[in-house]
């Protein structure tokens, strides 16, 4: 297990890390400090360095991620996309139709339920999807320059750790748990 740190680098016990801790102070807030703004700036330089990666594709950033998802099977149709990559339906949609222009990707009425499109990669699309690994792989290294092994995977725990305490926030304060 990777033993929790504080400001001065020393490990220390859990039962000594703060519950609700008081790191920001509005007297003193610096956005420019702050974890959320310096986590969107992360996303948007790794994402920055996609779209230019996969230009010469023809693939945008916000394109690689349902083209993914559907190269891995885990979506078939447009509502489960659209859940997937954390988007509305109508956004999915006009999504989709920039995707379908570029001929890698169709939709397909159910044979079974006509209401359901399911999605399906061109030939095109497979090709396109193959690519998009090793895009992220080598984008996502080049960010993580100069970290060590063991860096990076306190690095992911504490990532893992913010997205736990996000859920968890969610669910006491969703308009069902009230």
């Amino acid at each position: 297990m990777i033993s929790k740190i504080i400001d001065s680098g020393k490990p220390v016990a859990s039962s000594e890390v703060a519950l609700n801790p008081d790191f920001y102070k509005p007297a003193v807030y610096d956005a420019h400090e702050s974890a959320g703004y310096l986590m969107r700036r992360v996303v948007a330089a790794l994402a920055q360095s996609v779209e230019r990666e996969l230009e010469s594709s023809g693939l945008t950033n916000a394109q690689w991620l349902p083209l993914f998802k559907l190269s891995k099977g885990s979506t078939a149709t447009v509502a489960e996309l659209a859940r997937e990559c954390e988007l509305d339906a109508g956004s999915m949609t006009r999504l989709l139709d920039r995707i379908e222009a570029k001929g890698l990707c169709k939709r397909v009425r159910s044979s079974v339920d006509r209401r359901v499109v399911n999605l399906e990669l061109t030939e095109e699309g497979r090709i396109a999807a193959q690519k998009i690994p090793a895009v992220l792989c080598q984008v996502q290294n080049q960010h993580l320059a100069g970290f060590t092994p063991s860096e990076w995977l306190l690095l992911k725990s504490f990532l893992h750790r913010i997205l736990d305490n996000a859920s968890a926030l969610q669910d006491t304060t969703s308009p069902s748990k009230k």
